[in-house]
């Protein structure tokens, strides 16, 4: 029984160790900009094992500071991304609700879709699923946690969300965001994207421009082959239209 009890105290006393750790992170990046975050480091390491699909592009990023990023940008990831970033606490709890809905249909209809093809024979797509996140939220996962989708991982984003809107203003929280967020395989941040995409610094981004990487966000590595897409066309212009009614922190 003494075993245990110690087991569950030196399990209780690195999760708690852990949970340190990572505020005295978000707490010094009220000051210093981070070098690089668990998601680059992840890609860094499939690509030192894989290598690239696209070719020998060197890897790209710059940080600038917040003023050296458009307006234009600014606006439109939150248009597009997180219409209530400067509102919210870090998380959006009804979007994570109709998210789980949404998600949950998709199963549905996935499985009876399985069901028909195991007798046919054919493929079947695995379901999209959506998660939900704000700005916030995404920040807090890809700086300091994997990508795997399981409820621990989920709840300890949900922890690190709330820490850095109480550790960190929304301006501080959005430049973080936008010099880290990937734009492509190897591009990260608004500055590589902009050079990568546009050719010019991230200060000179047009509205439609901006518009056009916001929408990649979702899928960044999906639409850096496919600029041609009329999806990518149509949304662009559908985030255009929003940005004017984004407000910025």
């Amino acid at each position: 029984m003494r075993a245990l009890l110690r087991l569950v105290a030196c399990l209780l006393l690195a999760g708690l160790s852990l949970q340190l750790f990572f505020i005295l992170r978000i707490a010094a990046m009220a000051v210093i900009d981070p070098q690089s975050t668990a998601f680059q480091r992840s890609e860094a390491w499939q690509i030192a094992i894989r290598g690239r699909a696209n070719g020998n592009k060197e890897w790209a990023q710059r940080w600038v500071p917040y003023a050296q990023i458009s307006d234009n940008l600014k606006r439109a990831v939150i248009a597009s991304e997180d219409g209530e970033f400067i509102h919210h606490n870090g998380v959006e709890w009804e979007a994570i609700e109709s998210a789980r809905r949404r998600n949950a249909r998709a199963e549905e209809i996935a499985a009876r879709r399985a069901a028909q093809a195991a007798r046919t024979g054919k493929p079947v797509r695995a379901p999209k699923l959506r998660g939900g996140s704000t700005i916030t939220q995404q920040l807090a996962k890809n700086l300091l946690l994997s990508g795997e989708r399981t409820l621990l991982r989920k709840g300890q984003e949900l922890v690190l969300a709330t820490a850095l809107e109480l550790l960190l203003d929304k301006r501080r929280i959005l430049e973080i965001y936008l010099n880290s967020v990937e734009w492509g395989e190897g591009v990260f941040g608004a500055e590589a994207a902009a050079q990568h995409y546009f050719k010019k610094p991230a200060s000179r981004l047009g509205a439609y421009e901006a518009a056009r990487l916001a929408v990649m966000l979702p899928s960044p590595k999906f639409f850096e082959d496919r600029q041609g897409s009329g999806y990518l066309a149509s949304r662009t212009s559908t985030i255009a239209a929003r940005m004017s009614a984004a407000d910025l922190p």
